[in-house]
């Protein structure tokens, strides 16, 4: 399923031949293309990497008033989607557009996916280790970067392979702010111009920049490992005090969620009100919603379900090929939702003589192809964390496999499982341009809907659709923001 995207570029790239595709790649346009793609994903990527690293050790290492508060609301932004937060910004400020509008937007927007892995691995860290350092005669600042970023080094590295894939793949928000990218190029030419040899050859260059980003991740994490220096260090963490920091520390965090929160809501409802649009009175609002429900569920469900097999090879039977399994998988997550979709429509035309073509199965099965590594990100850290010792137990006392699954494992990685289906059903009700491509004749759903209107700057009717899917995806978010509060890391463990 996986690789049905990728057969599908190289079957068509083979059909229109190596050489008209190297001449496709070898143009002026592409050499612009991939300036702006590359120099967006390493400012956004970096500007996450800050954004995310900070809050998270203010809110887990720092004596923060209301942290619990500030977890939620810093994990929130990411639920709305990135082109409703284009949208947001678009529409009552002509300065977001372009390069910096691209900038501000995608870095307000993707920033939790840093802040979650790191909170998570800075409150399982060793509290030691910055005891030591600071006996050592290291100052604050020093021990922070030293040490504190040291040990979160791999979930800040983690978090910056999700935001620059994340970029890779985005289509809506460029659309909106006028920012040409590859994704905006090869949409072009599959939707518009139907130009299928020159989208192929896009998707493949896009394909090969998530290669090397996921390749270049374990050399930047290198070998080096955090680990605990001995049992004291299982004591609770020491929170940092503020002191005089505090009001200009809640300065900041409140000027950053009104920014990634307030103005897309804001404007939303301003534009509601403006356009004189009654909130969730028309039937197509409600219809649409209860069609983005339904389809992100089944399809989290599916993905959560497919990626617990490639989790538990991943964690328990470690090896060269199982690893290889995993990070492969990531690579999906570089690939423009549109050829996720094209990928499947062709196979279900060329192989399935069309069966299930424009149907609910095949908008399914493509968001659970596009958002797999989101699944096993939360079922892999789940199952990471489950004791082998309690399975081990079950065994002794003659317990079947299946019964040591049933009765044990699965308890164990529940909260995970769950978690996992919450981020993917998050994506998928967000998702735009495989929704775009492969919603049933007849049915919308909240992204359509709203891009529809969105296109013909109807803004007061595609703001109650950016409100309920806001709405929507809010309720998975808090689940995540207390998941990752309560999950302790291993980054710790040296695991």
């Amino acid at each position: 399923m996986l690789l049905a995207p990728l057969l599908f570029l190289l079957i068509e790239a083979s059909g229109s031949g190596v050489g008209t595709i190297a001449q496709l790649i070898w143009r002026p346009l592409t050499a612009t293309l991939l300036w702006n793609t590359v120099r967006l994903t390493v400012v956004v990527t970096a500007l996450c990497a800050v954004i995310g690293t900070l809050t998270a050790w203010l809110v887990e290492c720092t004596d923060l008033p209301g942290r619990r508060i500030w977890a939620v609301l810093l994990v929130i932004p990411f639920a709305i989607p990135d082109f409703v937060v284009s949208f947001g910004w678009a529409s009552i400020s002509t300065w977001v557009q372009g390069f910096q509008g691209a900038v501000l937007v995608m870095t307000l927007a993707v920033y939790p996916l840093v802040y979650l892995p790191v909170a998570a691995s800075l409150r399982g860290a060793d509290p030691g280790l910055e005891d030591a350092a600071r006996s050592l005669g290291l100052g604050r600042v020093r021990t922070f970067l030293r040490v504190t970023v040291g040990q979160a080094r791999g979930a800040i590295l983690g978090g910056c392979v999700l935001v620059a894939l994340v970029i890779l793949a985005e289509y809506g928000a460029f659309e909106i702010l006028g920012y040409q990218t590859f994704t905006t190029e090869i949409f072009t030419e599959f939707q518009v111009s139907f130009n299928v040899p020159t989208a192929c050859a896009l998707s493949l260059v896009l394909v090969v920049l998530g290669g090397l980003i996921l390749g270049g991740e374990p050399v930047a994490r290198g070998k080096g490992r955090a680990v605990r220096t001995g049992a004291q260090a299982q004591r609770a963490i020491r929170r940092h005090p503020l002191g005089r920091s505090t009001l200009p520390v809640h300065a900041a965090l409140a000027v950053l969620v009104a920014l990634a929160l307030g103005i897309p809501v804001g404007a939303s409802v301003y534009w509601m009100l403006a356009g004189g649009v009654p909130f969730l009175t028309g039937v197509s609002v409600l219809d649409a919603g209860w069609h983005t429900a339904l389809y992100s569920g089944v399809a989290a469900a599916l993905a959560t379900l497919l990626a617990l097999p490639v989790a538990l090879l991943a964690v328990r039977h470690s090896g060269r090929g199982g690893r290889l399994l995993e990070r492969s998988t990531y690579l999906v997550l570089a690939m423009p939702g549109l050829v996720i979709a094209l990928a499947i429509s062709y196979f279900a035309e060329r192989y399935a003589a069309g069966f299930g073509y424009q149907s609910a199965a095949l908008l399914i099965a493509a968001y659970a192809i596009l958002f797999f590594p989101l699944a096993l990100v939360g079922v892999r850290a789940s199952v990471a964390h489950a004791p082998v010792a309690l399975e081990e137990a079950a065994r002794s006392l003659g317990r079947r496999p299946d019964e040591v699954f049933l009765r044990v494992t699965l308890p164990l990685i529940g909260p995970g499982l769950a978690a996992a289906f919450c981020l993917v059903f998050l994506a998928c009700a967000t998702e735009l341009t495989a929704t775009l491509v492969l919603v049933p004749t007849g049915v919308q759903t909240l992204a359509t809907q709203f891009w529809a209107y969105q296109q013909n700057l109807s803004y007061g009717q595609a703001a109650p659709f950016a409100l309920l899917i806001i709405a929507i995806a809010a309720v998975p978010s808090y689940v995540l923001a207390r998941y990752f509060d309560r999950l302790p890391s291993r980054a710790g463990t040296g695991s």
